[in-house]
Formats: structure tokens, C-alpha cells, sequence
């Protein structure tokens, strides 16, 4: 058994594709640093990570497979799950091998990694539908969140399209990094040296009070007030709330708190 591993990055897998067609070889597994190893194995070799070689690797992805199935190898790997990196390497040399695979949903492989780009697909969607903003003394609108994949890249487009004339911050503190966006030009990465000095708490997302504008406090009674006005107590679901609003998600909320 010959066992590549690399270092948890998506240029590591990519190096580790290079190096699988220059030695000729299929690894039967490729484990990132720290994964157990398997009792018994012919070989191990430790991929060094190499842009150059990952980035010809991409390119060649690219005249091989459509911009959607592009996409979807991209939004697998935001899933940060241990358990996409052996079949996302199998379909990529795979595609090398056969070309477009990315509908043989018939392959393991493909089938793995359409399925982990999906789940990050609908986390997208809940961030989109859950976060909530909180107006600062200095007009910025903050939002702390922690979902559950690494979905800030692919839903910061959308927030700043829709709040393009307004300053604000999405802080993912689960990552420890965020995106600022100041009203004019494109929302930039972030990421606090020392958080504990941040005027917000991490924990529950919550500005502080001597940061938080008074109309914005104003704003969470009513909303708060507004969501337990509309509730119909017969027609109670929590089942369904659940379902539609994962328990998760709650601390966050300003209805919830």
C-alpha cells in the first residue's frame, strides 16, 4: 500500500496530484498530517507543497472540466471535512485520466464530493438567512457567526451587493478571521491580533454597550417584541423550527436571545 499525505491544504492536494502522474502511481490513500496511519503500508510519501505545481494543476483542471464542476471542487474543500480529501484526489486524477467526470454521479467519488459541496451550498444559504446585524455608534453593522463550514468567501458577494452604502463587519469566530466592507470599495479579509479586545463578545456575538448605538438597542426590543407578537400558539411547530432554524444558529440570533 503506498500513502501520500500532505499538509491539510488545498495546494498540497493539488501538489499531491502532480506527483501521483510523475511517479506513475495511484496511492491507495492520501492522509493529511495527523490522520492515523494504517497499520500496514509499502510506502509513505510526504507531499511538499509546491504553488507552482498546484497551480498547473488547476489550470489543467480548468480546459478539462466546466466552470460549475470548478466551482464545486472549490466549495468541497470549503467544507473542511477530513473526510473530502481522499475522494477529492481520486476525481482529480480521475478527470486527468478520463476526462469530465463531474455527472458520473455512478462514481463514488464524484458522488462524495457533489454531496460535501452541497452541504457547504446549504450552509451558504443559512448564513444568508440567519445573520443579524447590529449598528455600532460609528455606523458600522456587525455580525459575528460560526457556522459549521468555512462559507464567509462564498456569501460576502451577496452582502455586499445588498448593503453596498453602508459600512460592515462579518466576523466568523469559529475561524477567527472576518470581512470589512466600508461603503465604497470591495469588502477586505480581516483578523484581530488580540480579540479579546474586540467591543464585541464572541461568544454570543453581542456588542458592547458603550458600542452599540441606542437606536440599533432600540431596534432589537422591537424586533424581539414583534417576533413573540406573530407567534400562533396552536400552531407551534418545534419540530419544524428546528428543522428550518437548527438549534445551533440561535445564540446569534436577536430573536433567540
Amino acid at each position: 500500500m503506498i500513502i501520500y499525505t500532505f499538509d491539510g491544504t488545498m495546494d498540497g492536494l493539488l501538489t499531491a496530484v502532480f506527483y501521483a502522474f510523475s511517479f506513475k502511481e495511484q496511492p491507495e490513500a492520501l492522509l493529511a498530517e495527523g490522520d492515523e496511519m494504517p497499520l500496514f503500508c509499502e510506502r509513505v510519501y510526504r507531499v511538499a507543497t509546491d504553488e507552482e505545481k498546484a497551480r498547473r494543476v488547476w489550470a489543467g483542471l480548468e480546459k478539462k472540466l466546466s466552470r460549475e464542476a470548478m466551482r464545486l471542487i472549490s466549495v468541497s474543500w470549503l467544507s473542511e471535512l477530513r473526510e473530502v480529501n481522499a475522494p477529492l484526489f481520486r476525481y482529480i486524477c480521475k478527470v486527468f485520466r478520463l476526462g469530465d467526470i463531474s455527472r458520473n454521479f455512478a462514481d463514488n467519488d464524484v458522488l462524495a464530493v457533489t454531496n460535501i459541496a452541497r452541504k457547504v451550498l446549504h450552509e451558504q444559504l443559512r448564513m444568508k438567512q440567519f445573520i443579524r446585524f447590529q449598528k455600532a455608534n460609528d455606523g458600522t453593522y456587525l455580525a459575528v457567526v460560526s457556522p459549521d463550514h468555512n462559507v464567509l468567501p462564498l456569501i460576502i458577494d451577496h452582502f455586499q451587493d445588498r448593503f453596498n452604502d453602508q459600512p460592515w463587519l462579518i466576523y466568523d469566530a469559529k475561524r477567527h478571521y472576518g470581512y470589512h466592507y466600508d461603503g465604497a470599495s470591495d469588502a477586505v479579509r480581516i483578523t484581530f491580533e488580540d480579540e479579546a479586545s474586540v467591543p464585541f463578545c464572541l461568544a454570543d456575538g453581542k456588542l458592547n454597550d458603550d458600542v452599540l448605538s441606542s437606536d440599533d438597542r432600540l431596534m432589537q426590543d422591537l424586533w424581539r417584541t414583534y417576533f413573540k407578537a406573530i407567534c400562533i400558539r396552536e400552531r407551534m411547530n418545534p419540530r419544524k423550527q428546528l428543522n428550518d432554524m437548527p438549534r445551533r444558529y440561535w445564540k446569534y440570533m436577536t430573536e433567540k436571545q
